[in-house]
């Protein structure tokens, strides 16, 4: 949201507040926080302070390398609530230090007096007097600050309405300037360092380099060719080494480098600002500590690694159908994993009323143990939290006060999407319990994943049952939901064991995995999209991700497109085939291209190509399964940008065409008809997965190839040493039992992989180069076959007592 006019004016009918000088800085009597008492104005003399407005701040850290500021102008103003953090209490808390050049733990003295805050490596610093300044310092150097006209407080009056309306019935509120939203905003101005880049703030589908972006974090419904987001994030992290989370549920806006060009400004309705500063320096350590403070992902269960494949969205669909297409993939030897029922299991108009519609499925239970008993597979069941007035479940709601109200005390209803929909009140714990125990009786009758679609179209002209901020509910609505489905999951089928497909999410979402995309165009720059969706996401704390293979939108995918697709698809933590008019199955297309008279080349029909890039997935799921283990443990990202993986590199800063899947896969997606692609392979030495080519470079190096439909720049990086199992057909089975195991030593004298089993016994494989080669064995002396690097030629060699010498 941008209040002025250039550097030198202000915008028409806003009126400024800026702190001008720290005139008190005091050291909390713990000794574990600061107090600031900044002015608008510099104060000469006692008469200054008259008809004076002034901040006040207070500067803490919630835990070791974190520090949070909380301003405000006035202190008796309503708050927006913030996010649960998890704050250290644990009493030890010697990592922190405040001290003062002043008068010892009191206030500080003379003007030019400093102040520091010190939590681990990070320091915040303010100077007694004017300008104003509060910096942030690491290792030395300055990280960012709010300097001079940084800090303020902005008042509207009534004519400042006409510049931004808030649109539409959810409270769509558009960047500039929104006076029905508040007439009070506060603000602050964060520097940028020459060259410093920012990432992060959810999944964003622009460029992934958000330096120039106007963010605004309200969800929304927009498809992933638009500015909007289903998971905005009120989090970032930069360059240089740290990470910023705005502490504030409702809408937060965001000028990077825009207002300002050497800043990021982020500014919030109220009279009240709360954000954290978090250090790295890398951005997985910043991950690390980002996580820790607001969560991390849960574990999520083997076989939902494997292929998912759905009715898709609008098709019309029963029990035939869908064994034509679970059968279908099996006799083309396409292993599938879980199956997934869209909006349709149950009857239009009634969405969602947990009932199956049973012109289609009469005896459901009997045909979801037939599909897990018979044909291996798991199966997943749509919802959202949108009550049809046609269904059951409205007036069982209407009844016990479970939905959302108008002001009126009429219940909120809205026609877009079902008929007359009312809204879960998840602010009523009753009501929660209430759409648990439909969640539960689901599961019961056979569903092990639930899809929680939609949770952006949240209403703000509405009451909720504990009373909270309506705008602080929009954003905030979507963690209530997917929290209470997620934990109905847990209560049936056991913690290790639960798994979602979310859509929409906010600061916590990352702790109830797993998230997808959204709905994308079925093109090559949807797909595109979609990338740079996954790279922002996996940069704000979120651990794993999906995408809708093929693309949703639009009536019938172009072949070449669903390939390409597939082989990015499956490349990710999570891989389902989903559309909205036409189904996904791969034979379809390939039905289409011979219709049309496309020659298809022998092997890289779309059933080949689905065929090959599936089981290759689930070869790797022991490195896989392993690297899925990290968002739990530390906060790292399953697939990661180049930037987190290489963030010396600057090469890698820009990059979001390619990414790197765990530590080990550098995978570089194909977006184009003709199969070219130009991508980058940092520094050091690199083996392609599929040809067993190696290159070696001390700057890294751009590649220029041309791929036909079956092969994708997939390569290993030097010092990795890869577990797999190459006749794998299912994600489950024990994967460091007779495994092979691919060295890629690169230029180190040694590597090692360490294979978690799902019960979680552990085997780590070690490579190490002796005087006749590479010596390669097992932790508990298991045998296994090794080979050095990859590919048709490379020679596999089976251990003897745990052991093998290659």
């Amino acid at each position: 949201m941008k209040f002025t006019n250039g550097y030198w004016l202000m915008r028409p009918h806003v009126e400024a507040i800026y702190a001008r000088q720290a005139y008190e800085i005091a050291v909390a009597d713990d000794g574990e926080g600061l107090n600031v008492l900044a002015p608008s104005k510099e104060v000469r003399e006692r008469s200054d302070t008259l008809n004076l407005p002034a901040f006040e701040l207070d500067i803490t850290s919630p835990a070791e390398g974190v520090i949070r500021v909380r301003s405000s102008h006035w202190l008796g103003a309503k708050e927006t609530p913030g996010f649960p953090l998890n704050e250290d209490n644990s009493g030890d808390r010697s990592y922190v230090t405040a001290t003062a050049t002043g008068n010892g733990d009191g206030e500080v003295g003379q003007a030019g007096a400093t102040v520091t805050l010190k939590t681990g490596d990070l320091e915040a610093t303010v100077v007694k007097g004017s300008p104003w300044n509060l910096t942030f310092h690491a290792d030395g150097r300055t990280l960012t600050e709010s300097r001079g006209k940084s800090l303020a407080r902005f008042k509207l009056d009534p004519m400042a309405a006409v510049t931004t309306q808030p649109v539409g019935e959810f409270g769509v509120c558009e960047s500039g300037l929104a006076y029905d939203e508040s007439d009070v905003f506060s603000s602050i101005q964060l520097s940028l360092g020459v060259g410093e880049t920012v990432y992060g703030f959810g999944e964003r589908f622009g460029t992934f380099v958000k330096n120039g972006q106007t963010i605004d974090v309200w969800n929304e419904d927009g498809g992933t060719a638009s500015e909007q987001g289903y998971k905005d994030i009120p989090f970032y992290m930069t360059s240089n080494g740290y990470g910023v989370l705005v502490n504030n549920r409702g809408h937060v806006s965001f000028e990077v480098g825009t207002e300002n060009t050497d800043a990021v400004q982020f500014s919030v309705p109220g009279e009240g600002l709360d954000f954290c500063i978090i250090y790295g320096p890398t951005p997985k350590e910043i991950l690390r500590r980002y996580t820790a403070l607001v969560g991390r992902p849960a574990n999520v269960p083997a076989w939902s690694y494997g292929l998912w494949l759905t009715t898709s969205f609008t098709t019309k669909y029963d029990e035939a159908t869908i064994n034509s297409f679970v059968d279908g993939m099996a006799e083309r030897d396409i292993p599938l994993s879980a199956f997934h029922y869209d909006c349709y299991w149950m009857r239009e108009f009634h969405w969602t009323d947990f009932e199956w519609d049973k012109r289609f499925f009469g005896d459901i239970e009997s045909t979801l143990e037939r599909l897990h008993k018979d044909k291996g597979l798991h199966i997943c069941a749509w919802i959202n939290p949108y009550i049809g007035q046609r269904g059951s479940m409205f007036a069982e709601g209407k009844e016990h006060g479970y939905l959302v109200l108008r002001p009126n005390g009429d219940v909120w209803q809205t026609d877009n999407w079902q008929a007359g929909m009312a809204l879960v009140d998840f602010t009523n714990p009753e009501a929660r319990e209430w759409f648990k125990a439909k969640v539960r009786r689901l599961l019961h009758q056979g569903v092990d994943a639930i899809k929680t679609d939609f949770g952006e179209r949240i209403p703000i002209d509405v009451v909720w049952h504990d009373g909270s901020d309506p705008a602080s509910m929009h954003n905030w609505y979507t963690q209530l939901y997917n929290q209470a489905v997620f934990e109905a999951i847990e209560e049936v089928h056991g913690k290790g064991n639960a798994c979602l497909f979310a859509r929409s999410a906010t600061v916590g979402g990352q702790m109830e995995p797993v998230h997808w995309g959204g709905d994308c165009e079925s093109t090559f720059s949807g797909m595109a999209q979609t990338l740079r969706a996954g790279l922002s996401i996996t940069s704000s704390g979120f651990g794993f991700w999906s995408h809708d293979i093929g693309g949703f939108e639009g009536a019938f995918p172009d072949s070449a497109v669903y390939k390409r697709w597939v082989a990015f698809g499956l490349l990710g933590s999570h891989s389902r085939m989903h559309g909205s008019t036409v189904y996904r199955v791969p034979w379809l297309f390939d039905e289409a291209d011979e219709k049309n008279g496309v020659k298809i080349v022998p092997g890289q029909s779309a059933v080949d190509v689905a065929r090959r890039f599936v089981k290759l997935k689930l070869s790797l799921m022991p490195y896989l399964y392993e690297v899925g283990l990290q968002p739990h443990e530390n906060g790292t990202p399953v697939m990661r940008s180049m930037f987190m993986e290489f963030p010396d590199d600057p090469t890698c800063r820009t990059l979001d065409r390619q990414y790197m899947l765990g530590p080990s896969l550098l995978v570089a997606p194909v977006f184009t008809y003709s199969g070219d692609v130009q991508y980058y392979l940092p520094a050091g030495t690199w083996t392609n997965w599929f040809t067993g080519e190696t290159v070696s470079s001390e700057n890294g190096v751009w590649r220029n190839e041309h791929h036909g439909f079956d092969t994708i720049p997939l390569w290993v990086r030097g010092g990795s040493l890869l577990v797999s199992h190459p006749d794998a057909a299912t994600p489950e089975y024990e994967y460091g039992r007779d495994a092979l195991v691919s060295v890629f030593v690169g230029d180190a004298d040694n590597a090692s992989a360490t294979v978690s089993e799902a019960d979680g016994s552990q085997v780590t494989f070690t490579a190490q180069r002796v005087a006749d080669g590479v010596q390669v064995s097992s932790s508990d002396g298991r045998d296994f076959q090794a080979r050095i690097g990859c590919g048709d030629d490379a020679r596999i060699v089976a251990s003897e007592n745990g052991c093998a010498i290659l």
